[in-house]
Formats: structure tokens, C-alpha cells, sequence
């Protein structure tokens, strides 16, 4: 006897399509109905800090940054940062904030992993553009990019290393609760190591040859490249590399996440 349409079981693929459906439009909802304002400062956040550093930065009076407005620099380094450290800040809580899930058997950890990350991502994604808007009409930043795929690119590999980070940052919090104080030490250093902030032109070898192992470096200094053609990268920038730390972390977090699925879920 033949099945009716209507009844037929949906494929994995579709049950796995409409668990990140339902996981991303709750995380959205709960993200904007968290209380008074959410929406805007949810926003405003991220676009204030940039806000603060252009005041610093006007005051002290500094104009270039390596070939570069030096606020043009300055938005595009903190907002791309912002990135990278929204991912991975919003991953690797995710498990934790969505355990009450996981009595559905269709949803696994690594849905709300993934799911929070292309919020997180899409997000950024507004960050970016609310931000370099306001620049261009407010004060008048020349932030139109010269090369809009190398941004892109710089964007869509940053966001990977935010993902693979938090993946594995995600499994060793709920194992070890402990943890989640030291990788907030560990995120000082690779944000200032990340020339968001401070030139890398100014760091002198050898210390600027380790700086470069900070695959976040490459990315900012590319999305700088992609918005003026004139900036002057730092000798030894390479997107690729970039990528491979991505995919290197990613696939690591992977590997956590099947290893100890059993112990995150009981635990």
C-alpha cells in the first residue's frame, strides 16, 4: 500500500532545514525581545564602541594610517573585529542556553551552534553597512570600497574563525565550566594582537613576525585593502592563511562536538 504525500517521512536534510528554521527565528526573536530597547541596542551596541574611538582617535589628532583616513581605518578594523568576536562570543554559549531543546530528538548541539552564528553573522553584516553609512553621510568618510569581494572575503573568513573558535570553546565550557575564565584572558591578547585598534605597521620585527600568527590580522588588514587600494598591508599578509585556521578550527570543533556529544547532552 502506497504512503500519502502528506504522510510521507521528510527526508534528513529537510528535518535538519526546518530544526535551523525554527532555531534561528527563536534566537532572533529572543535576541530582540530580550527587554526595553533589545532592537536598538542590539545595534547601537557595537556601533557606539566605533563611535568612542572616532572621538579618541579626532583628538588626538591623527589623520593617516598607513596610506588610509585614519577613521576610515579605525571603523573598518572595529567593526570587522566585531566579527569574529560576536561568533564566537554567541556560539560558544549557545549549548548552554539551549538545553531545554535537546529533549526534541531533532535537534542536536551543533544545530544551535550553527544557527547562532549565521544570526550573529547577519547581524555583523547590518553592523557593518549601518555603520559605514552613517560615515559616509555624516562625517563624510570615504568608506565605498575599492574592491567590494576582497571585503567579502575578509568578512565571510573572519566569521568562519569566529564559528570555529566558538565550536571548541563551546564543548571545553560545558566540560570544563572553569574554562569559560580563560579563554575571556585569552581574548585580550588576540584582540590587540589583531591591529583593530593599533597600527602593525608600528610593531617592529621580530615581535611583528609573531603578531602575524594572529590569523585575525590578516583579515582586518585585507578588509582594509578592499576599502582603499592605497593602504600599505603588512608585509607577510595572506587571506589564505586566514582560511586555514578557519577550516583547521572548525573542523577540530567538529571533532569535539562528535567525541563528546553523549557527555554534553546528559551533563
Amino acid at each position: 500500500m502506497t504512503t500519502p504525500s502528506n504522510e510521507r517521512l521528510r527526508t534528513p536534510l529537510a528535518v535538519t532545514l526546518s530544526v535551523w528554521n525554527a532555531l534561528f527565528l527563536r534566537e532572533a526573536v529572543t535576541r530582540l525581545s530580550s527587554g526595553r530597547g533589545a532592537a536598538v541596542w542590539l545595534l547601537g551596541e557595537p556601533i557606539l564602541n566605533v563611535a568612542v574611538m572616532l572621538v579618541i582617535f579626532t583628538v588626538i589628532r591623527m589623520k593617516v594610517v598607513s596610506g588610509i583616513d585614519v577613521l576610515a581605518w579605525l571603523i573598518v578594523g572595529l567593526t570587522f573585529i566585531s566579527v569574529y568576536k560576536r561568533t564566537s562570543s554567541q556560539v560558544q554559549n549557545a549549548i548552554s542556553a539551549n538545553k531545554t531543546l535537546f529533549g526534541y530528538r531533532q535537534v542536536k548541539p551543533i544545530d544551535t551552534l550553527l544557527t547562532r552564528a549565521f544570526l550573529e553573522g547577519f547581524i555583523a553584516l547590518l553592523v557593518i553597512i549601518i555603520t559605514s553609512a552613517g560615515a559616509i553621510f555624516l562625517i563624510n568618510v570615504d568608506l565605498i570600497p575599492d574592491d567590494a569581494g576582497m571585503m567579502l572575503s575578509a568578512f565571510f573568513g573572519l566569521w568562519l574563525m569566529g564559528l570555529g573558535y566558538g565550536m571548541i570553546c563551546s564543548v571545553t565550557v560545558e566540560l570544563v565550566p572553569e574554562f569559560g575564565k580563560v579563554i575571556g584572558l585569552l581574548g585580550m591578547p588576540i584582540y590587540f594582537t589583531s591591529g583593530a585598534i593599533f597600527p602593525l605597521h608600528s610593531i617592529p620585527q621580530p615581535y611583528l613576525g609573531w603578531v602575524l600568527y594572529n590569523p585575525l590580522a590578516h583579515g582586518l588588514e585585507v578588509a582594509r585593502l578592499g576599502v582603499s587600494s592605497y593602504y600599505h598591508v603588512v608585509n607577510g599578509t595572506n587571506l589564505t592563511y586566514l582560511y586555514q585556521c578557519a577550516l583547521v578550527s572548525i573542523f577540530f570543533g567538529l571533532a569535539l562536538q562528535i567525541h563528546f556529544a553523549r557527555r554534553i547532552l546528559i551533563k
